[in-house]
């Protein structure tokens, strides 16, 4: 007997995964691959569309004649800040443009001057000034630089949107792709930016992200979700079973903390901050802050493993103790040893010599006391006067230190902290939108992996 299940493309800027998912979120089977970059009409590189339109393709081919399984319907999970561009036959006018292309001058400056000034531009959209990481810039590059191919522009698609359509011939939109700093959306009135209107009325309505439309190219017609951007899937797991109101910390190179629960609007000084904000499947904004804590991390355990002399994994057989925390914040007074004056441009901090510890692990304690100093800062800009947030869940590779945790439980005695750890979890929202939109009464098992920690207050700098 066939095993019912959903297909999920799960698209990064570097790994591309397939997966395939059953009623009860199993992962029957995964295979994850790496396309090579490509140049596209400027010499840039960027993401191979023709393979990547091709891979996905053959995959749906191959797993819809599989009789192994029954394909309930297939999603799409994808990086952002990617724009697609179709003309009035839904044909692909451009290559992918990768959002780190450099943005030229002029482009932009011109619509920060006519709508409030850059810094209110950017608290009205949610969008820090990042170039073409702003997706609805790249529009506006497009226009600008190459009128040429503009000017057949009939649809402007995100990128998970763009793969649905190439299965179903729909054009839309979604919440959490146009909502991510993308300067599109007006997050005051809720709508698309009123300077979209330079683009002509190219842009699809956003629609409920559980929205499906059958695809007919294959022997039968199959479900096909809208598709959902990654940052907003990964917090799906948790909207469909969290009972308490929650922060995420997702921590790993950049720790992003993640506030659904934050309705007050993005001041200038968060944008400033490196804070922003995006739409949650429930078309509400989600705050959030970033720290490059896990390059910090990494960049300043090397210079200790030179002091020292320690071998690269030493730190991870440094165990937890909590004499040494509170020796070194007696010793400390409440201030900080690394990162005094902020953290340095190349995030090494090089004033801490090797004689204001005793040993490699009462350092890397105190890397750690101060890490978290920095990331409680990060947390404490999404968290508004009104906070009613009474879990906090940590994931990703933080999550297995035994320093970092109970440090970060003792900062935050109001909350529950949880470690979590749910494999493919960017996978799996897409797989749980999907199965919602085949069946609205689908109410799946989630295990969020959940590991509650203890705070210490004696913990905590005086």
């Amino acid at each position: 007997m066939s095993k019912e299940v959903v297909l999920i493309f799960d698209i990064g800027k570097t790994n591309k995964k397939i997966l395939l998912f059953d009623q009860s979120l199993n992962i029957l089977h995964e295979e994850e691959t790496i396309f090579e970059e490509i140049t596209d009409d400027d010499g840039f590189a960027g993401d191979d569309i023709e393979r990547l339109e091709k891979w996905m393709l053959d995959a749906c081919e191959k797993y819809i004649s599989d009789k192994q399984y029954l394909v309930r319907g297939i999603n799409f999970t994808t990086y952002g800040a990617t724009l697609m561009y179709l003309d009035d036959q839904g044909k692909r006018l451009t290559p992918i443009y990768n959002y780190l292309k450099p943005m030229p001058e002029g482009i932009v400056e011109t619509l920060y001057k006519t709508n409030g000034g850059k810094e209110e531009f950017c608290r009205n959209t949610a969008s820090p000034a990042l170039g073409m990481l702003n997706a609805g810039f790249q529009a506006l590059w497009l226009k600008e630089i190459k009128p040429e191919i503009f000017n057949r522009v009939n649809t402007i698609l995100h990128f998970p949107q763009y793969l649905s359509h190439m299965l179903t011939g729909k054009c839309t939109s979604e919440h959490t792709s146009v909502g991510c700093h993308t300067g599109l959306w007006d997050f005051d009135r809720m709508a698309y930016h009123p300077w979209t209107s330079q683009l002509g009325n190219t842009l699809p309505d956003p629609e409920p992200v559980e929205n499906t439309y059958p695809s007919k190219i294959f022997t039968r017609e199959v479900p096909v979700g809208i598709g959902i951007h990654d940052s907003s899937s990964s917090l799906v797991p948790y909207f469909m079973k969290s009972e308490d109101e929650f922060i995420l910390v997702s921590t790993g190179t950049w720790c992003i903390s993640m506030n659904p629960f934050n309705a007050e609007p993005l001041t200038a000084d968060q944008l400033k901050k490196d804070c922003l904000a995006y739409m949650s499947i429930q078309q509400k904004p989600v705050k959030s802050s970033r720290l490059f804590m896990g390059r910090i991390h990494d960049v300043n355990v090397k210079r200790l493993n030179e002091l020292f002399e320690a071998d690269d994994s030493d730190f991870k057989k440094v165990d937890l103790n909590e004499d040494t925390i509170r020796s070194l914040n007696e010793k400390s007074q409440g201030e900080r040893v690394f990162f005094q004056n902020g953290v340095p441009d190349d995030y090494v901090d090089t004033s801490v010599e090797k004689e204001t510890f005793s040993s490699f692990e009462e350092a890397y304690h105190q890397l750690i006391i101060d890490l978290v100093d920095l990331t409680e800062e990060s947390i404490d800009l999404i968290i508004d006067k009104d906070d009613r947030t009474k879990s906090m869940y940590i994931s990703g590779g933080f999550s297995k230190n035994p320093i970092f945790l109970k440090l970060m439980a003792s900062r935050f005695p109001d909350k529950n902290v949880y470690t979590s750890e749910v494999a493919n979890a960017t996978s799996m929202g897409a797989a749980l939108v999907l199965w919602k939109g085949i069946d609205n009464k689908y109410n799946p098992p989630i295990d969020l992996g959940l590991k509650s920690f203890e705070g210490d207050p004696s913990l905590v700098k005086s």
